[in-house]
């Protein structure tokens, strides 16, 4: 057998093995996260609350509470995440928000959200119009340099 053989094969076992395993791994996260769903699910209400302030920011700056931060992973701390600071009767605290909702989320307003514990799964506007206007999100350096070549070229622009 020629060596660059030998490097083939063993090259495309572990390929092969790397993908079984990701495989795997990858099936074991889809069920804990599923059971993470059931039990938010399980545990939501409905809360009115006022608005003041979300940014994303790192867990430890949020503000929450200890026991958060110790059942935190170690390689979570140090991401940032969307944090809502919410007035809910005469408590203000800091909230975790659901990725998907942190955009449409309207500051210094107050809302009817569905809560399970400190994490905000959804949010109504209560009073006045509702802000489901999302923001334009700024286009990158790549996207502005086709467009003024398509521009100088004389070519409709992509959208």
């Amino acid at each position: 057998m020629k060596p660059w053989m030998i490097v083939l094969i063993v090259i495309s076992v572990v390929i092969v093995a790397s993908i079984i395993a990701l495989y795997f791994l990858g099936k074991r996260a889809k069920k804990k996260q599923d059971e993470q769903q059931a039990m938010l699910e399980a545990n939501k209400q409905n809360v009115s609350m006022l608005i003041i302030d979300k940014k994303r920011m790192k867990l430890r700056d949020a503000g929450l509470p200890q026991i958060v931060l110790d059942q935190t992973p170690k390689l979570m701390r140090g991401s940032k995440l969307p944090i809502v600071k919410v007035k809910i009767g005469p408590q203000i605290m800091s909230l975790i928000c659901d990725e998907k909702i942190f955009d449409t989320v309207p500051t210094k307003k107050e809302v009817k959200a569905v809560v399970s514990g400190i994490y905000v799964l959804s949010v109504k506007g209560l009073h006045g119009k509702s802000q489901s206007n999302v923001p334009a999100k700024k286009k990158g350096w790549f996207k502005r340099a086709l467009e003024s070549a398509q521009e100088k070229a004389g070519a409709k622009p992509l959208k």
